[in-house]
């Protein structure tokens, strides 16, 4: 199988733009199943490792070292939260939130930057699911939201995570009242984005598909210092087709302001 495309490749690091619903390596209580990891083995050798582990859910940016010394120094980059991160997310706007007063808005205005700092744990009720807790639950977790686009019913946000917890800015945003669009676990699964939803006149009928059926989170932009070089590096990888192509429909067609929708 070829590797997903190649946004940067040398002697020390490979990255990787991975598809949706690709694990980067095999998921705890998973059988069998593809990995990103052994496509790259395959292709590279077994000596190339990740350096960190993106949610399967997600697209965008994924960093593999080719070297002990370069995976060691990846890697600790992403410990240390060095390693900056950009991640673009399709969220719905949910007007009964648990915490929606975390997002000051007005219908028909691009959203105001704001942060969440819940702490982030595991859900003793759910196993392999996270939960935000106000304080004293897991542990510190911080994520900056600024809004790019206000669609009404959804809202384009950079999300800019300053530490690094599993599923950190899906449960953020789900805490927020901003749940990311097709989110399984942590938002709506019956809500679907569809083109007869905003645009005035279109009836998409009973079999119309939704506009986007991935997880509607990217990680769109990575700055890392090169573990040879040491010198800044700055990756980025563009939106996938599908994201690409609703939101160039929102823009077109919806109208800003707050709005939801059966699951029929």
């Amino acid at each position: 199988m070829p590797l997903p495309p190649v946004i940067f490749e040398d002697d020390a690091l490979l990255v990787l733009d991975k598809p949706a619903g690709l694990p980067v390596v095999a998921e705890p209580g998973a059988r069998g199943g593809e990995t990103l990891l052994a496509q790259v083995r395959e292709a590279r050798g077994e000596a190339v490792t990740n350096a960190h582990r993106p949610d399967a859910e997600s697209s965008g940016l994924v960093v593999f070292a080719k070297t002990k010394p370069a995976l060691d120094f990846t890697s600790g980059q992403f410990q240390a939260k060095t390693a900056a991160a950009v991640w673009h997310a399709l969220a719905v706007v949910q007007a009964d939130g648990p915490e929606s007063a975390h997002w000051p808005r007005e219908a028909g205005c691009v959203p105001a930057t704001f942060a969440m700092d819940w702490w982030i744990g595991r859900d003793a009720e759910r196993p392999g699911v996270m939960r935000a807790f106000r304080r004293n639950g897991g542990q510190p977790a911080h994520t900056d939201f600024a809004g790019e686009e206000d669609f009404g019913a959804v809202v384009l946000l950079t999300c800019r995570p300053q530490t690094g917890r599993r599923h950190q800015v899906r449960v953020h945003l789900a805490a927020a009242g901003l749940p990311v669009l097709n989110d399984p676990v942590y938002g709506d699964a019956a809500w679907t984005l569809r083109l007869s939803d905003f645009k005035r006149g279109y009836k998409g009928g009973h079999d119309e598909k939704p506009m986007v059926r991935q997880l509607a989170l990217h990680a769109g932009e990575l700055t890392l210092r090169h573990p040879v070089t040491k010198e800044s590096l700055t990756l980025t990888a563009p939106l996938p087709a599908e994201l690409t192509i609703a939101l160039r429909n929102l823009v077109k067609f919806a109208r800003p302001q707050r709005r939801s929708r059966s699951s029929s």
